[in-house]
């Protein structure tokens, strides 16, 4: 099993910067794609950016490029989300997930949220204008 717990929401002016984290338990962390996503009262749950277990791939819905980092911490199993230049429209709760399924191209799939197999509780970010 994987257990997975985001960190570091809260509320900013747009135009701030904040970083989420999300904490994962299991040896096998180093192995797992692992996804952002974000979802608004009465909005579907959007994908927002991804990583490829080795870290060396990266992808951002473009409403979020130029302005979200995603990057990860293998020795520490951790996965982090910076976000800058933040607008009111980045307001919602945001959701860590892990891909422990092997098969498939994860460069063609880290949008659909079912390919995730993990999901953390989420954080709330809250943007003012």
């Amino acid at each position: 099993q994987v257990q997975l717990v985001e960190s570091g929401g809260g509320s900013v002016q747009a135009g701030g910067s904040l970083r989420l984290a999300c904490a994962a338990s299991g040896r096998a962390f180093t192995t797992y794609d692992m996804g952002w996503f974000r979802q608004a009262p009465g909005k579907e749950r959007e994908p927002v950016a991804a990583i490829h277990w080795s870290g060396y791939t990266t992808d951002y819905t473009d409403s979020v490029k130029g302005r979200f980092t995603i990057s990860r911490d293998n020795a520490k199993n951790t996965l982090f989300l910076q976000m800058n230049s933040l607008k009111p429209e980045d307001t919602a709760a945001y959701y860590c997930a892990a891909r422990t399924q092997y098969g498939g191209s994860f460069g063609s799939r880290w949008r659909q949220w079912g390919e995730y197999d993990y999901w953390g509780q989420g954080t709330q970010v809250t943007v003012s204008s």
